[in-house]
């Protein structure tokens, strides 16, 4: 008799993101005149997500990559732009119960090894490991009054070696305002 093993993987990407700050206009000399924020007047930074990510999966015996995206919205009137940043919460593996599936050890967008998971920011088959130290993810110079988005895919790539369940990890983005 054939036993059929059917795994279903997810990724909840829970988004610590209520990041909200206000900051004072650029000292005199450094700001620009009359842009979206006139002088003297505060500027404003918020972030959204659109939430959790469910990654399903049926690995093979050679491993399959699948992927899922994570879109992060940021909007911000300052006048210098913002930055935004990527890691993990308190762990960089993914859970199911006690069965761990690591964060890939590419320090570079490579491709993933098997029973690995990683990111993303160019919807490529490259993967980098996160980590438990911000990394920065997207800079722009330029006000994002409007909303300025990030797409961030996760990938993983499993093979039969693996339980069947739901694996969680939890990462957290950051925006912050540019002050150089």
């Amino acid at each position: 008799m054939k036993k059929t093993i059917f795994y279903i993987f997810s990724t909840i990407i829970v988004v610590n993101i209520l990041v909200s700050s206000i900051s004072c206009a650029q000292p005199y000399g450094n700001g620009v005149y009359n842009a979206n924020v006139p002088y003297g007047d505060q500027t404003s930074l918020s972030i959204v997500t659109n939430g959790n990510i469910n990654i399903p999966i049926t690995p093979t015996t050679s491993g399959v990559l699948v992927t899922g995206a994570s879109v992060v919205t940021v909007t911000s009137t300052d006048v210098m732009g913002y930055k935004l940043y990527i890691r993990a919460l308190n762990s960089t593996d993914m859970n199911n119960i006690g069965a761990l599936l690591p964060a890939s050890a590419n320090g570079s967008p490579a491709p993933l090894a098997i029973n690995t998971w990683g990111y993303n920011i160019d919807a490529s088959t490259n993967f980098t490991g996160l980590t438990l130290a911000d990394t920065l993810i997207r800079s722009i110079t330029i006000p994002a009054s409007t909303g300025d988005i990030t797409t961030v895919t996760y990938g993983m790539k499993l093979d039969l070696a693996k339980p069947a369940g739901n694996y969680v990890a939890t990462v957290v983005y950051t925006a912050v305002p540019q002050t150089d």
